[in-house]
């Protein structure tokens, strides 16, 4: 059983001049931090959803995955920036230290801003919306945790929201 501890964030944001859509989770995963690039776990449900609603393959390596976020004008980050956590548990983070999203929302004409899953739109409420004045929409978490919802519902809940702003 893994043991409540400090984690920094490892993996830098991901952004350039094109990104309309801003995707931010909670904070990465063990295999995420390991992989150093986000949704790293084999069976998180991102990738599978972003290739779904660009019409493209699932991307397997980390340059894949960032070529097909940018290309679609998605930007990614996570709200916490360091906390105390178990493992990858979102329900057990705690001594949140937020990321400054503004760095992204200076350099890129974000048009909608998306957190991916409860926590991390809870975290952005509560850190990140008095920072920026900027709202956030709420998507069902991509995290194989969130197994009630099925591929297809995710696909179809994240289209209804981003397919205007994709490029």
């Amino acid at each position: 059983m893994a043991e409540a501890a400090l984690q920094i964030h490892n993996i830098p944001p991901l952004y350039d001049e094109r990104s309309q859509v801003l995707i931010l989770g909670s904070f990465p995963s063990v295999k995420s931090r390991e992989a150093k690039f986000f949704y790293g776990h084999p069976q998180n449900r991102f990738w599978k959803v972003v290739a779904a609603l660009t019409n493209e393959p699932v991307p397997q390596t980390v340059p894949e995955k960032k070529a097909l976020a940018l290309s679609h004008g998605i930007a990614m980050w996570d709200v916490i920036g360091q906390c105390v956590i178990t493992g990858s548990s979102d329900t057990s983070i705690k001594d949140v230290v937020p990321n400054d999203i503004r760095v992204i929302l200076q350099a890129a004409p974000i048009r909608q801003i998306v957190c991916n899953g409860t926590k991390s739109f809870e975290m952005y409420q509560k850190y990140l919306l008095p920072l920026t004045g900027r709202e956030a929409v709420r998507l069902p978490s991509t995290s194989p945790a969130n197994a009630a919802c099925s591929l297809e519902k995710l696909k179809g809940k994240w289209a209804d929201t981003l397919s205007e702003y994709l490029l």
